[in-house]
């Protein structure tokens, strides 16, 4: 999958940095016309690490890893352009991502009307749906660590 970028937040040029941000702030605070901070000061920490599509050029597709306390992984800012939707590169970069978690456990937030895209990568929904500060509708989705035999 070499048309892929993957990038540490400590490695993003400003170019690299504001494509990704256009691209996010276009899906969930235009399209989805939820205002909410977008900047959490988390896009540049070193254990950050960003994989998108096409490796150079506007972003198609996108998707943010961040390490979380426990060892595990949180997946977030999944999005891919309105023209783009449907063609499969959402696929890419959650599988990239996949590939990158290895058996690490993951967690994430999923809109409810895409558990069933996160589901096709072994994630499960745990607790309730909760509607976010934008009134967005979301459940979180788990995966547990992939146990080995040995």
């Amino acid at each position: 999958m070499t048309d892929l970028r993957f990038a540490g937040g400590d490695e993003l040029t400003a170019a690299e940095l504001y494509a990704l941000l256009t691209l996010r702030t276009r899906v969930f605070v235009v399209e989805q016309q939820a205002p909410y901070p977008e900047l959490d000061g988390r896009d540049l920490l070193p254990d950050t690490e960003h994989i998108w599509y096409p490796s150079s050029g506007e972003p198609q597709a996108y998707l943010r890893l961040l390490r979380e306390p426990d060892g595990g992984w949180r997946i977030g800012r999944v999005c891919t352009t309105r023209a783009t939707r449907g063609t499969g590169l959402g696929a890419r970069v959650m599988t990239a991502a996949m590939d990158r978690i290895g058996d690490d456990p993951a967690v994430l937030d999923a809109q409810t009307y895409a558990t069933d895209f996160y589901a096709r990568f072994g994630f499960t929904t745990e607790g309730e749906p909760y509607a976010d500060e934008d009134g967005i509708e979301h459940i979180t989705m788990r995966r547990r660590a992939v146990e080995r035999s040995g």
